[in-house]
């Protein structure tokens, strides 16, 4: 296979990388925004107890349950993020690197880690298979 082809992939690579950074920060963002919103219930809760119960219904109807962009929660957004954009990369993904090398990931990792260990040397093996027994 070519470096350029190998470098495409890495390039490739890399931005299915950031994707799944993004996709994992999607999944913070729906796990603090349900946290958010049962601590909100909790506080309507106790603002009830408290005496406060106009001010604790306003809050437990117009802000407990709400939808967090229009139509959906956020396990909506996560879906459709799952089942459209990230789908899409990593299959496109998967099959470049089928057509192109057979499947095999990471060659411009694996390329650069040759060129930067000092083969003999101990934690620079080129595999686990490499290791001394």
């Amino acid at each position: 296979m070519s470096e350029a082809t190998v470098e495409a992939l890495g390039s490739l690579s890399a931005a299915i990388e950031v994707i799944e950074h993004a996709r994992g920060l999607l999944y913070g963002f729906h796990r603090l925004t349900g946290t958010a919103d049962l601590n909100i219930g909790e506080a309507v809760e106790q603002l009830r107890k408290a005496g406060h119960t106009e001010l604790a219904e306003r809050i437990d109807t117009e802000l407990v349950g709400r939808n967090v962009i229009a139509g959906r929660w956020t396990f909506q957004i996560m879906e459709d993020y799952d089942d459209g954009y990230y789908a899409t990369a990593k299959e496109l993904e998967r099959t470049a690197r089928e057509q192109l090398v057979g499947g095999r990931r990471h060659l411009f990792e694996a390329s650069m880690k040759e060129d930067r260990r000092t083969p003999g040397l101990p934690h620079h093996e080129a595999t686990p298979a490499d290791l001394p027994d």
